[in-house]
């Protein structure tokens, strides 16, 4: 446009010449001026046609920068999730019509719910064919709802279906999360999302109440993450009446609401974590206040060896003794309590543990919200006593960010990532699975202790501050070299 200003005011020159030149002739155009005005329109068009091909030839040379940004910077993550979200309603599809479906727990569940349906409060005598009905209340009314949609579970097409909305919604909270924290870099998402066998098995081909309790989970991690902590909390809260496995949590979630807020609206924020609980359980407190509780957060429940995906090389005599299950929950508090003072108190701010008045800390990171939460969670997996199959989806979406955590060098980490699905993939356990799952767990545990995120060093006091400062190793970003070699061209 600047390389030819002249060419307008030629043009225009051209139209009134002829206009005059046309009422002066009777209404007859010369050709001499015709040529002439579509000789100076031509090159008028073609100059403009050139800066748009040097304009295209300049964004074709950064194309392999635009490719690698989209790959491997973790502030450019949308293209990828936006590929990935679509390929994954497609891939839905598939496995839905495909592949057949598995019964385990579905008609158990339905079994259990339609006893509440027939007047049945009491929660020692709600059960289907797997056994009693061993969830909390909040479970009871999710699938009340399936019960009704799906013609008493007998539509097992549409619960696939709304299995498979849950995924996606799932995976859409998921990316937000990551997004927000912008640490791991998009390429891993094809890992997360097309990998895993397990995980589309577990959603779409089990209907387990699982991926319902995580679904609650990642909304309320999402909801803390924008400072909304009262919603953040209610919706922890329900994930935990669907299941009680999202208790593994709460260790991190306590320290974060103490290093957030004042201890009074701490404890504020916990009554909101109980008020649901009471609430949704007020039909069967009503009747058998012993009998809901003793069901409903039975802690000691004996798991089937059979089942197991963690402990399979042990002998039976082992594994269902109790004093080795008293021995993971001290493993367990121990490396919980070490994390919490000696890891977590260095990336949140100082915790009041008064019950003086005290003014609020700035709102916390996405990074510092996720750490407490995921890593709480990973360490009652990596202690637990018994893993089933389906508990895979208690920490898979997680693995991804507790890897990029650390400073284990990439290979390993997609190592670390491959190992984990091998081991949940093996079906049955076996001796060889087992053992590599616990190493793989101990690998990353022992990775996340050294982890330099727990140091951060930024002028701005913020482990995600917008100018990249994040930790106290020094991290460049992968497009930085490809953008010197460009801006050097």
């Amino acid at each position: 446009m600047q390389a030819y200003p002249s060419l307008y005011i030629i043009i225009f020159s051209l139209l009134e010449i002829t206009f005059i030149s046309g009422s002066l002739g009777g209404g007859s155009i010369q050709p001499e001026i015709f040529f002439c005005y579509f000789s100076y329109f031509s090159l008028f068009v073609m100059a403009k046609l050139k800066k748009y091909w040097e304009s295209a030839r300049y964004e074709v040379g950064r194309l392999p920068f635009h490719l690698e940004r989209a790959l491997f910077s973790p502030f450019s993550p949308l293209p990828v999730m936006s590929c990935l979200f679509l390929m994954e309603i497609l891939a839905n599809y598939f496995v839905i019509n495909q592949i057949k479906y598995t019964e385990i727990d579905w008609k158990a569940y339905m079994q259990e719910v339609e006893g509440v349906q027939n007047g049945t409060y009491d929660y020692t005598k709600l059960k289907g064919d797997t056994g009693p009905l061993v969830y909390p209340a909040g479970f009871v009314y999710v699938f009340t709802v399936f019960y009704h949609i799906t013609d008493k579970g007998r539509n097992i097409r549409l619960a696939q279906y709304i299995f498979c909305v849950i995924y996606l919604v799932t995976l859409l909270i998921v990316f937000d999360i990551y997004r927000k924290c912008r640490r791991v870099p998009p390429y891993i998402f094809f890992f997360m999302c097309c990998a895993s066998y397990r995980i589309h098995s577990i959603y779409v081909l089990r209907l387990f109440n699982d991926p319902v309790a995580m679904l609650f989970f990642y909304f309320a991690v999402s909801l803390m993450i924008r400072d909304h902590w009262a919603l953040g909390c209610l919706f922890y809260s329900l994930a935990v009446s669907v299941k009680m496995n999202i208790l593994l949590f709460s260790p991190g979630l306590l320290i974060l609401l103490l290093a957030r807020h004042t201890p009074l609206k701490t404890i504020l924020y916990l009554i909101i974590c109980a008020i649901p609980q009471v609430v949704l359980a007020i039909p069967f407190l009503l009747v058998n206040p012993l009998g809901y509780l003793m069901r409903s957060f039975d802690i000691g429940r004996q798991f089937l060896f059979k089942w197991t995906v963690n402990w399979r090389f042990l002998p039976i005599e082992i594994f269902e003794n109790r004093f080795f299950h008293i021995g993971l929950l001290l493993f367990h508090i121990s490396i919980l309590v070490l994390f919490t003072f000696c890891r977590w108190k260095n990336l949140l701010p100082t915790l009041n543990l008064s019950l003086s008045p005290k003014k609020e800390s700035k709102n916390l990171g996405p990074s510092q919200i996720v750490i407490p939460l995921f890593t709480s969670n990973f360490i009652g997996m990596c202690f637990s006593r018994s893993l089933h199959y389906q508990f895979y989806v208690w920490y898979f979406h997680t693995l991804h960010y507790l890897v990029f955590a650390t400073t284990m060098p990439t290979v390993f980490k997609l190592l670390i990532l491959g190992m984990t699905e091998l081991c949940w993939n093996t079906y049955p356990s076996t001796y060889w699975s087992s053992g590599l799952l616990h190493i793989c767990h101990m690998v990353l545990l022992l990775y996340l202790w050294l982890s330099p995120i727990y140091y951060p060093m930024c002028i701005h006091g913020d482990i995600n501050c917008k100018y990249g400062h994040k930790t106290a190793k020094k991290e460049t970003s992968p497009t930085s070299s490809v953008s010197s070699k460009l801006k050097k061209k």
